[in-house]
């Protein structure tokens, strides 16, 4: 069954075509890496999918459900870890965790805290406050917060961006932990990232779609000698 399905998807801005109808399928629970250089449109479409902004024209089904009519009802089983990292400084990573299981109002609360707490191994940060983390850590727990409600799809905006590389291989076990049992939609300027944790690999410019495939199979139609050579041939034209 489709996760995500987009035809014609469109969103202007006076006289700027930010996403020029795109049409777009995602499979339930696959990894679907959405990548292009900056002003590709790529920020643009997550917006819509996750029902953050509504589209020009064109129309997006989530899970069989149609966004314009069911939004409500499609934010109730998706989720957003955004590049900003989504965690108040000042309170500890329990108490974060607390938080945002009353305001999606998690009848068993404490035990999806129990789980999400062994899932991302936070027993040694749990009591402290969040502004005192590393960066690894308070992405850790941002993508914990974003599982809270158990969405059905994920979006994870840049979810290493400024990591150190060992941080990042942590976080790139966790979100593998992760895959088949979501459909994930990942961001990411890692280029290694997008073909290390991706099922298939979307490849916007100018507001276009303009492939989608496996990095392997990318890297053969562009005859490239890796997938970041294929990128930048796509996402150029063939121009370098």
């Amino acid at each position: 069954m489709l996760a995500i399905e987009t035809k014609a998807l469109t969103k202007k801005y006076k006289d700027k075509t930010a996403v020029n109808g795109i049409d777009l399928k995602i499979e339930e629970g696959e990894l679907f890496a959405l990548l292009g250089v900056n002003g590709a449109g790529k920020t643009t479409t997550i917006k819509m999918l996750s029902g953050l902004i509504l589209p020009t024209s064109g129309d997006i089904t989530i899970e069989g459900l149609d966004m314009k009519k069911d939004t409500l009802k499609i934010k109730e089983f998706l989720n957003v870890s955004p590049q900003e990292t989504a965690i108040a400084p000042n309170l500890t990573v329990k108490e974060n965790l607390e938080f945002m299981a009353g305001v999606y109002q998690i009848e068993n609360k404490d035990e999806k805290i129990a789980e999400l707490v062994k899932q991302f191994k936070l027993d040694e940060v749990l009591k402290k406050k969040s502004k005192t983390l590393s960066g690894g850590w308070q992405r850790k727990v941002s993508i914990a917060i974003s599982l809270i409600n158990d969405p059905k799809i994920l979006f994870l905006d840049e979810p290493t961006l400024g990591l150190d590389v060992i941080a990042r291989k942590e976080l790139w076990k966790v979100i593998t932990g992760l895959k088949g049992k979501k459909t994930i939609i990942l961001t990411t300027h890692y280029m290694e990232e997008a073909e290390s944790l991706s099922d298939r690999i979307g490849i916007m410019a100018y507001g276009d779609l303009v492939d989608v495939g496996t990095a392997q199979e990318l890297i053969k139609k562009t005859n490239a000698k890796n997938f970041e050579d294929a990128f930048v041939s796509i996402a150029t034209g063939g121009e370098e």
